[in-house]
């Protein structure tokens, strides 16, 4: 392994320039692949995340990429997320500046017209999801034809995400004679067909595992009732620090965060239906230390690439083996270690073993023990109520209903009609103070006999009764004045 990057064919201000960013010592994968990608040769790479793939394709491209015209750009760097391909910018943007190359991200999320006028302006390089590039070339804002150097980063990932048919429609609209650059995690499958249909006697460099090193984590399986999550949730950010959260569901996603945020715990959301301006700040700020906990779907957490992620939380288990073992590779990446928890419901333990199967791993699930406050999935009997159950009701996100109480009134049981009126006459407190003396009114006047006399009688009209034969006779009688 060359021991500098001169070594390697890398220009001297380009040499300063990634001394300025700390990086003097090429990696394994920078020097197996920089002098053939000079050399104009193509590449097949298989190098984990995190392994200075950036550098090793960035830096011939700043290189060799000659200046571009309006809408038309010389090289073209695909990628699967809009993290990633921001994260390439940002990374590339600095050496392209020092041989005076330009560089554009163009990916979904956000406004599309000050794209369009940035290419009408000229730029040399574009780092591109395959969405938005293909928007944008039905416009008419751009052609590839000129397009001699292509770079397609995590490959096996655009796979997954069912981007190919739309990366190998890009590659027909470049060059014949383009240079192309293939980096993936795994180069069998769908990557395999690629690189024999794309690719002219490509060297192939192979570095690292193509998996993540389970056994280099601590993994930690844990039965906790959806109730709890949240609170033991908490216990876990406050004991290893930083912390990625997946969940299942953009909206599960967005609920665990402002259910964190009422524990006084800072966390943000990162999924499809953020915008991308709310998605980069939530992953500066975390990356930043500004927040603590950051909240993902599987998706949007596939351009995620932050050092020093303490812990891994499985707040929903995943689907397969796959996205466990991607999920926990967030974590104890260059050497470093880390912990990897998963909530198990007690309705998942069967799936949840057989996940555990799958990956390699053979551990018990477990009640968790976290020093601060109970975290067992059942809260402690007796007449007191936990700090643990009293926080899983606060935090609930159903709408919140006002306690109804009720009080009884006192009923004749011989009276069947002062019973009657006695059920109707139990009101909830909300109903107000007017409602009640109603109720009351109503209850005195059925205890009370029938009002009798002329009284009585409008009393019955009002009622819609017939008078009796006793009240006719009366009023017929002639009136009688009485002197004293």
């Amino acid at each position: 392994m060359a021991k500098n990057f001169l070594d390697i064919g890398v220009p001297d201000v380009l040499v300063e320039a990634l001394k300025q960013q700390g990086i003097e010592t090429p990696f394994a994968i920078q020097s197996g692949t920089i002098p053939d990608t000079l050399a104009n040769r193509d590449i097949c790479g298989r190098a984990p995340t995190g392994s200075g793939k950036t550098i090793a394709f960035g830096i011939p491209l700043v290189i060799m990429t000659p200046k571009g015209y309006p809408n038309e750009p010389r090289s073209l760097i695909l990628a699967p997320t809009r993290e990633l391909a921001e994260q390439i910018t940002v990374a590339l943007r600095p050496l392209a500046r020092r041989v005076g190359k330009s560089i554009l991200s163009i990916y979904g999320g956000v406004n599309m017209r000050r794209q369009i006028d940035r290419l009408s302006k000229g730029v040399d390089i574009i780092v591109a999801c395959p969405g938005r590039l293909n928007d944008l070339l039905e416009q008419k804002a751009l052609t590839l034809e000129k397009v001699n150097r292509i770079v397609i980063d995590e490959a096996d990932r655009m796979a997954d995400m069912g981007f190919l048919p739309q990366v190998r429609k890009l590659l027909d609209q470049t060059s014949d004679k383009r240079q192309t650059i293939l980096f993936s995690a795994t180069l069998d499958g769908e990557v395999a067909v690629l690189t024999r249909d794309y690719q002219v006697n490509p060297v192939r460099h192979e570095f690292g595992s193509d998996q993540p090193d389970i056994h280099s984590m601590e993994h930690n399986f844990w039965s906790v009732d959806r109730p709890n999550r949240i609170p033991v949730t908490v216990n876990i950010i406050e004991r290893y620090g930083r912390t990625i959260i997946f969940t299942r569901t953009k909206h599960g996603a967005d609920r665990a965060v402002r259910q964190l945020k009422k524990m006084g715990t800072s966390a943000a959301a990162i999924h499809g239906d953020r915008s991308q301006h709310q998605r980069r700040r939530a992953l500066t700020e975390f990356s930043e230390g500004k927040i603590q906990a950051l909240v993902a779907t599987d998706v949007a957490a596939r351009g995620i690439h932050v050092d020093g992620i303490e812990c891994v939380l499985h707040f929903d288990p995943p689907q397969d083996s796959k996205t466990y073992v991607h999920r926990s590779g967030r974590t104890a990446r260059a050497g470093a270690t880390g912990v990897v928890i998963c909530f198990v419901d007690q309705v998942q333990h069967k799936i949840v073993k057989q996940l555990q199967k799958d990956v390699g791993l053979s551990l018990p699930i477990t009640t968790p023990e976290m020093s601060e406050g109970p975290t067992t999935s059942k809260p402690p009997t007796g007449s007191g109520r936990s700090r643990l159950a009293t926080n899983a009701t606060e935090l609930d996100d159903s709408p919140s209903r006002p306690r109804r109480r009720t009080r009884a009134i006192p009923t004749n049981r011989s009276d069947p009609k002062s019973r009657r009126n006695a059920s109707k006459s139990v009101e909830s407190i909300d109903s107000g103070e007017q409602s009640t003396r109603t109720n009351q009114s109503s209850k005195r006047r059925s205890s009370q006999p029938p009002p009798t006399g002329r009284a009585g009688y409008g009393k019955r009209l009002k009622r819609k009764a017939k008078p009796s034969a006793k009240s006719k006779k009366r009023r017929n009688r002639p009136e009688v004045t009485v002197f004293s």
